[in-house]
């Protein structure tokens, strides 16, 4: 056989290790906590052998540790070092001196041990409503989480974390048993949960951990929880990079954020960040992995976090963060300002449209410029003083408050200055972001269902980019339309299941209803009130686009009944409908 030389020159490249692109509603497998993530995000899928990389030029000599075995894994070399019973233990050589001998060592584990013994392991199994399918539930699965003991026996976590939870489980650091938990409130806007312990043995010896002051940039924070990839804590290390009004991916909501430099990966949703005190100042919830950025991780700040708890203190449950019920431009133009009759001191934004289901139609008009919310001047592009040379945008002044406060605001309209004391509530969407744990509604009548427009559903239908795939008229819905009424939906076919008596209307997917028997459809629960007590001849189903769907009214009714026992469904409509 023939020698084969090997050729000179450099080592063939491994392969770069491929990404799996995730994002916040993509079903999670088992035990990875992948909601965690924003659209953005790349899990690192690593090589099930990794090989160390290989150094050019001659290879470094080694002293002869013949004693000493290398790890096949990672290459270092351990030396033995002797425990306080006489055994031998495993130590790298590299770290052998005792760490408790640095006084720089014993200064950090004196300050952040205590506050990591509250750091809890979040075990939660998910059963997701199927949107696709409204009359079941998907497969369920489990994800781990990282949460976090504070005062009055809670614990608090992600919302993400917990969100269609079937059971709850806590694991203390150090300990092999798991708890059952019970979920007292989620926060979808805020992504945060709060959870309690039943039995009482649990709580021996854990310390709830006290919360810091909202840091300022370049302070270090210490990210601690569980991540993907081991069952011990991890503890990660940081400067505070940003302060903004983020984009919170899981409530579809902007509020005010940390971010951080900090490695946070799947698995740290709802471990607290510490700063240099041991005070815990924010709670991770999500990161962006993109090939532009590196180490891009946000945290959940103290004031949110405070907002939350005393939000259920106050009214026993998470009642939500108020907004403003407007949209507005921004008045940096000098021509637009000079247009609208502001002063050359005078300074705000211009409205451009009113919710109609909002407090603040009541008062305000399109075309007024709010100059001032709770006596804080607005700057024309939106923002207002935040802290020594800090600005950040007015809405933060707006998230402090709660459901139902008063706030001041100042407009000017026709160049006069009005003064109105507002109301503040939440918002409600046309398309609504978020189910917030309530099953969908549906209505089947001869084979059409009929379901109700949401985010999830969305999602559920054309996948992670729905955003793109899904039709244009819902999309601009989802974007610009603006509710009419409080209980104002979009109703659509979202398929037909096929039988002898919808012939011809088999195509009809995702199309929104509009009229029945000339009547205008307002959400699902009118239209399905209105088929039942149909006495008409016909069904007559006006469509988008113009297209029409007529029906016999009796045997319409009477195929319903073979239709659902063909397919399984328990009901020819959810619970909701029926009260």
């Amino acid at each position: 056989m023939e020698d084969k030389k090997r050729k000179r020159g450099r080592k063939p490249k491994i392969p770069a290790p491929e990404t799996l692109d995730t994002s916040l509603t993509a079903t999670a497998t088992a035990t990875v906590d992948q909601s965690f993530n924003v659209a953005d995000v790349d899990l690192v899928e690593y090589p099930s052998s990794p090989r160390l990389p290989r150094r050019r030029g001659r290879p470094k000599k080694l002293p002869n540790h013949s004693d000493n075995p290398i790890s096949p894994v990672t290459g270092r070399r351990f030396t033995r070092a002797a425990t306080d019973n006489g055994t031998d233990f495993a130590v790298p050589s590299d770290v052998v001196g005792s760490p408790a001998a640095d006084p720089v060592w014993e200064s950090v584990s004196s300050r952040v041990l205590p506050s990591m013994d509250s750091v809890v392991k979040v075990f939660c199994v998910h059963t997701e409503p199927n949107f696709s399918l409204p009359w079941q539930r998907k497969r369920q699965y489990s994800s781990s989480s990282s949460g976090f003991v504070i005062g009055g026996r809670r614990v608090l976590t992600n919302a993400h974390s917990v969100e269609h939870y079937t059971q709850v489980k806590l694991k203390k650091r150090g300990s092999d048993t798991k708890y059952l938990a019970t979920v007292l409130a989620i926060g979808t806007e805020c992504d945060i949960a709060m959870l309690t312990v039943d039995d009482d043995e649990f709580w021996q010896g854990m310390l709830p951990v006290e919360f810091g002051d909202l840091p300022t940039l370049q302070d270090a924070v210490t990210v601690v929880g569980y991540p993907i990839g081991g069952d011990t804590i991890s503890v990660t290390s940081g400067v505070v990079s940003r302060i903004e009004i983020l984009s919170y991916v899981h409530g579809s909501t902007e509020l005010l954020g940390l971010q951080i430099d900090a490695a946070i990966n799947s698995g740290n949703s709802g471990g607290p960040a510490f700063n240099d005190k041991g005070n815990c100042v924010g709670i991770a919830f999500q990161s962006l992995k993109h090939e532009d950025a590196e180490n891009i991780g946000y945290v959940i700040p103290t004031p949110v976090i405070m907002h939350f708890i005393q939000d259920y203190e106050k009214n026993g449950r998470y009642t939500g963060f108020p907004i403003l019920g407007v949209e507005w431009q921004k008045m940096e133009n000098p021509d637009l300002r000079t247009a609208m009759g502001m002063r050359p001191y005078e300074k705000g934004v211009r409205i451009k449209r009113i919710d109609p289901t909002s407090p603040e139609s009541k008062v305000l008009k399109p075309s007024d410029v709010i100059l001032s919310f709770d006596g804080v001047d607005i700057a024309n592009d939106g923002t207002v003083p935040f802290r020594h040379g800090e600005r950040i945008g007015f809405s933060y002044l707006i998230s402090q408050k709660y459901s139902g406060d008063n706030a001041a605001i100042k407009v000017l309209r026709d160049s006069d200055v009005f003064k109105f004391d507002i109301k503040l509530d939440s918002h409600k969407r046309l398309i609504p972001a978020h189910s917030k744990g309530k099953p969908p509604s549906y209505y089947i009548i001869a084979g059409f269902v009929f379901t109700v427009v949401s985010v999830p559903y969305l999602r559920s239908e054309y996948g992670k980019d729905y955003e793109f795939e899904a039709p244009v008229k819902l999309l601009d819905k989802l974007v610009h339309s603006l509710p009419q009424s409080p209980d104002e939906q979009i109703v659509v076919v979202s398929q037909v299941l096929v039988a002898d008596i919808n012939i011809g209307y088999e195509d009809i997917v995702n199309t929104q209803v509009l009229a029945f028997n000339g009547k205008p459809v307002k959400n699902l629960k009118s239209l399905a009130t209105m088929v039942q007590s149909c006495d008409d001849e016909y069904l007559k189903f006006e469509l988008e686009y113009d297209q029409i769907v007529v029906l016999r009214t009796k045997t319409a009714k009477a195929a319903t009944l073979d239709i659902l026992a063909t397919h399984c469904i328990p009901s020819a409509m959810s619970d909701d409908l029926k009260s």
